[in-house]
């Protein structure tokens, strides 16, 4: 499994977009969408910016009960979800993992001997993922969920120099746009 799905959380998993994570909820098609694209042969990653926690908005410790809790509801009859990698930083931190920047993709492929070009990025905020994505070298996926609809419309701007590589109503129509493009390309 030399490829990998990285995904936002919040607004593309499930919950609020910009909510704090203490108050995650996963869509009813989450699992469903982790589970598919897991048997086509990719890996689940999440990489989630939490700025509340340099804010001190949210402490570590709670931040870190919610991964566990998370990570526990989509593992809960087999492993779907291989971990959650959380930028704490603000901007002005500096920092390369807070998304659209790159770090947490370039340690996943480290750590998982992925092959980026056959990688995607879904989420709901084209300024993040989307840009994250092309940054990266792989593939976006911009899902209508969360603040899907908004990235498209009122926040086009923050984003105006990308554009979507696909665009689906929701994480699972993202995997099932993912495994077609794959297929089209005679993997």
């Amino acid at each position: 499994m030399n490829r990998a799905i990285f995904w936002d959380l919040q607004g593309t998993l499930g919950g609020d977009a910009v909510a704090s994570i203490e108050l995650f909820e996963p869509f009813p098609f989450a699992k469903d969408a982790l589970k598919l694209a897991k048997d086509n042969g990719y890996r689940n990653i999440v990489i989630t910016n939490q700025s509340r926690i340099s804010k001190g908005s949210l402490s570590a410790e709670a931040y870190e009960k919610e991964s566990q809790r998370i990570i526990r509801h989509f593992n809960a009859d087999e492993v779907l979800l291989e971990e959650i990698l959380c930028c704490p930083h603000q901007n002005k931190d500096q920092c390369n993992c807070k998304k659209p920047k790159t770090g947490l993709i370039e340690y996943s492929i480290r750590k998982y001997n992925l092959d980026i070009k056959r990688c995607f990025v879904v989420g709901d905020m084209g300024k993040n993922e989307i840009v994250m994505a092309h940054h990266a070298g792989c593939k976006g996926v911009l899902v209508l969920t969360g603040g899907g609809k908004d990235s498209l419309g009122i926040f086009r701007d923050t984003w105006r120099d990308h554009e979507a590589d696909m665009i689906a109503d929701n994480a699972l129509e993202a995997v099932k746009k993912i495994i077609a493009d794959a297929a089209h390309m005679h993997e």
